[in-house]
């Protein structure tokens, strides 16, 4: 998975079980777009992450509160997915669906390889401006789940 997909790809709605589980399996870099603090560690927005970061996947928090926050889950926060540096292989978003639309820009100018809604969060009109710049998108899916079900596989 690399960043910067030229303009002629085309990114793809994946709703395939075997797509699914192709891409949580194959997770090494993954920023988290509203991901929670320590301090609410009961929240899927933090122990989805802590899930990865624990299994050796790089988890790159992208807190959209906590201003104060310089580090989640030992590692230096970033304010925009965009801000990161390097490639990406999915953006983990845990933002209702209505707050989405204020990221799209930030996710197409940070180019990873696909953008992952969480369980519950479905946005068909983030998802088809995604695709169109070349992101693959899963809507509506744990990562966490998914990513178990890659390793048991295997």
């Amino acid at each position: 998975m690399s960043r910067g997909a030229s303009k002629e790809t085309h990114g793809r709605l994946v709703t395939d079980q075997a797509g699914i589980l192709e891409i949580a399996g194959r997770a090494r870099r993954v920023a988290v777009l509203g991901i929670k603090t320590e301090a609410q560690s009961d929240q899927p927005a933090f122990y989805v992450a802590e899930y990865l970061a624990q299994v050796g996947v790089e988890v790159i928090p992208v807190p959209v509160y906590y201003p104060e926050v310089k580090v989640i889950l030992g590692r230096p926060v970033h304010r925009r997915v965009a801000d990161v540096t390097g490639p990406i292989d999915i953006v983990d978003v845990f933002r209702r669906p209505a707050d989405i639309d204020a990221h799209v820009d930030d996710l197409i100018a940070a180019r990873p390889a696909v953008v992952w809604f969480q369980s519950g969060i479905r946005n068909e009109a983030a998802a088809a401006r995604l695709v169109g710049a070349g992101i693959d998108v899963v809507q509506d899916s744990c990562l966490m789940v998914e990513h178990r079900r890659a390793r048991a596989a295997h």
